[in-house]
C-alpha cells in the first residue's frame, strides 16, 4: 500500500511540474495560467525590499509568462529593463538549478545577490544555498545553459 502511494505522490509531482512547464515554456517558472512569481511584483523586491503581491490590473508579459506589479511606476520599470528584475533562472530554486533540476521558487523565500533576484524552494533550502552562495550561482548559472528549455519532469530521471 505504501508503494502505491508513493508512486500516485511521484506522479502527481510530475504532471504538476510538467503542467506548469508546458503552460509558460520551460525555461520560466510560471503558475498553469502563466502567472510569475506567483503574482508578486518583481520590482518590488529591489524597491521596497520585500515579496509584495502585484494588483491583477497592472501586467506585463516577459518571457511568455505574466508579471504583476503594485504601481504603474513598477510596470514601467520593468517594461523598459525586464532583465534587471525578473529572477533568474526563470524563477526556478537557484540551489536546485545549482544541482541540475527545477524545482519552484517561492516568492517569499529570495535574495538579490550583486543586483540579481533569486529565488529558492524553501528556508531550508535556502539556509544550505547561503552556506557557498557565490559558489552554487557560479555552478547554477553553468547548469541553467543545459536545463533552461528542459521539462522540469525530464530531470528527475
Amino acid at each position: 500500500m505504501n508503494a502505491i502511494k508513493s508512486l500516485i505522490g511521484g506522479l502527481a509531482v510530475t504532471v504538476a511540474l510538467t503542467s506548469t512547464a508546458f503552460a509558460a515554456g520551460v525555461d520560466v517558472n510560471a503558475t498553469t495560467t502563466g502567472l510569475a512569481l506567483r503574482g508578486y511584483d518583481p520590482v518590488a523586491y529591489f524597491t521596497l525590499g520585500e515579496p509584495t503581491p502585484g494588483d491583477f490590473q497592472i501586467t506585463s508579459t516577459y518571457a511568455d509568462a505574466t508579471y504583476r506589479f503594485v504601481s504603474e511606476e513598477h510596470k514601467a520599470k520593468f517594461d523598459a529593463n525586464p532583465e534587471a528584475y525578473a529572477p533568474q533562472y526563470g524563477g526556478y530554486c537557484a540551489f536546485g538549478t545549482a544541482m541540475g533540476f527545477k524545482f519552484d521558487g517561492d516568492p517569499e523565500v529570495w535574495k538579490i545577490v550583486d543586483g540579481e533576484l533569486f529565488l529558492n524552494l524553501s528556508s531550508g533550502v535556502q539556509a544550505r544555498w547561503e552556506e557557498d552562495i557565490s559558489g552554487f550561482i557560479d555552478t547554477a548559472d553553468v547548469k541553467w545553459g543545459e536545463i533552461e528549455f528542459k521539462d522540469p519532469a525530464e530531470l528527475q530521471n
